[in-house]
């Protein structure tokens, strides 16, 4: 799929300042989650310090149409892969390759600090989720419960790397 028009993504740089417009952006794309899933997505937790915290761990990415944020991701490093977490496209911006390009260039860190594969979880009852990380070459590894549950609430996926 080819980048959507004027559409381009970049890590998020040491002088940003829109932290209150990301988490307004995370809470839009998640929204279609509650009360779908359970327990409820862990974006609720996050505020705009929190995210502002977030991007001194982990590498963070935004898609960006003009000044707009129209899409995010959050990758941490860990010793064998990256984990991404906080994947979240606009709602009125799915659909278009957003979501593909952030994943690019999660691959292209990951490749570029000599990891072998990128990894995720994603909610069990999020079925379409797991089809489209399917067709961006992520597999299921295991299944997890969330602390307090006793039936499997998460799927973790992976995607191993050239």
């Amino acid at each position: 799929m080819d980048r959507p028009t004027g559409v381009f993504v970049t890590q998020i740089p040491p002088d940003f300042g829109q932290w209150d417009e990301l988490h307004s952006l995370i809470m839009r794309a998640f929204a279609y989650m509650d009360g779908v899933i359970d327990p409820p997505s862990s974006a609720h937790l996050l505020t705009a310090a929190k995210l502002k915290e977030k991007a001194k761990q982990e590498t963070g990415f935004l898609a960006l149409q003009g000044a707009r944020i129209v899409g995010c991701a959050f990758v941490l490093e860990r010793p064998d892969d990256f984990y991404i977490g906080k994947l979240a496209v606009e709602p009125d911006f799915r659909g278009q390759g957003i979501g593909r390009l952030l994943m690019r260039a999660a691959e292209e860190i990951a490749v570029s600090r000599g990891k072998g594969a990128i990894e995720l979880q994603t909610r069990i009852e999020l079925s379409a989720n797991h089809s489209a990380f399917a067709r961006l070459g992520f597999g299921e590894t295991e299944r997890t419960a969330h602390e307090g549950y006793d039936r499997p609430t998460s799927i973790t996926m992976r995607k191993v790397l050239p």
